[in-house]
């Protein structure tokens, strides 16, 4: 009877994954594929005919513009992941230490933490611009008035600020799923360890160095990893705050955008075609590919050499 049991069991539970399996395959696998597929094609209109081999692969890494525009997207998109990260992680941390703390109203500032993760990307990117506007923006108001005149600057149209700016949106707006992924991992660890270490006269920054950090190392892995995907793969906030042309002088462009305007724009708009779109995509997802395992590889060789 038992073993009838476990093996309606585990049939009822592929039953479940089938549906997810489903949904992947289709909506994720066999665009992957196809795009890899149409990559090796060249030729006008959405599904382009004349097979080119490598043709398109060897054209983006060493004709211009193609090669310039696609290691600017990359180095653009390598810089906005630092900051990003930098933002979500140190920031994120420290907050979730904060709110993890007990005094009043801790659950209220837990709660509003997350609110920025709800808007639209695009509705933020739009009120950023707002803010941001070098005629009637409050912020450039707002340090005349505290007397830091002397900082007001065209923010979205410096190329050597734009990009920074962005990413710092990005992370504001995303800062509450960092804040939620710390603050479970420090709800997580044993009161106990941390009372005795209080005992033990450790004080608050030793705490977080010997207990909290490598308790949520883990965490800290997984954070990373989503940030790197969700970066190089981030199109909206650029589209919102700096046009799919990547304003101002390709400043701000990042593989989404650099993808979007290559495989959707007409020729005399700046596109490139499908063929050397699916080309871009497939480079995309090969370099998160490969980014991912490294991650992962980094961070699994940091916990095992904690735990040794």
């Amino acid at each position: 009877m038992t073993k009838i049991y476990r093996k309606k069991k585990k049939y009822f539970i592929l039953l479940f994954l089938l549906g997810g399996f489903i949904i992947y395959t289709a909506f994720l696998v066999i665009p992957i594929l196809n795009s890899m597929f149409l990559s090796f094609y060249t030729g006008p209109g959405v599904i382009p005919k004349e097979f080119n081999g490598f043709g398109n692969y060897i054209k983006l890494f060493t004709k211009f513009p193609y090669n310039e525009r696609f290691f600017n997207a990359f180095r653009n998109t390598a810089i906005f992941f630092l900051i990003v990260t930098f933002f979500q992680n140190v920031i994120g941390f420290f907050i979730a230490i904060m709110v993890t703390r007990k005094f009043a109203g801790n659950t209220f500032f837990r709660r509003i933490s997350f609110l920025p993760t709800t808007l639209s990307v695009i509705v933020a990117g739009f009120l950023f611009t707002l803010i941001l506007n070098p005629i009637w923006g409050i912020f450039d108001k707002f340090l005349e008035v505290i007397g830091l005149g002397f900082l007001v600057r065209p923010w979205l149209g410096n190329p050597s600020l734009a990009l920074v700016v962005i990413a710092i949106v990005t992370s504001w707006q995303f800062l509450g799923t960092s804040i939620i992924f710390y603050t479970a991992g420090i709800d997580a660890i044993d009161n106990e360890i941390l009372e005795a270490a209080r005992i033990d006269g450790a004080g608050p920054l030793a705490e977080i160095r010997y207990i909290i950090f490598p308790s949520i190392l883990p965490i800290v892995g997984i954070v990373t990893i989503l940030i790197f995907i969700g970066d190089f793969t981030q199109f909206d906030i650029v589209y919102a705050m700096a046009s799919p042309y990547a304003n101002p002088q390709y400043g701000t462009d990042l593989f989404g955008s650099l993808f979007y305007r290559t495989a959707f724009y007409p020729l005399d708009r700046g596109g490139w075609g499908m063929g050397m779109g699916a080309t871009v995509a497939s480079m995309i997802f090969l370099i998160v590919f490969v980014g991912v395992l490294l991650l992962l590889f980094a961070f699994r060789m940091r916990s095992v050499g904690r735990k040794e």
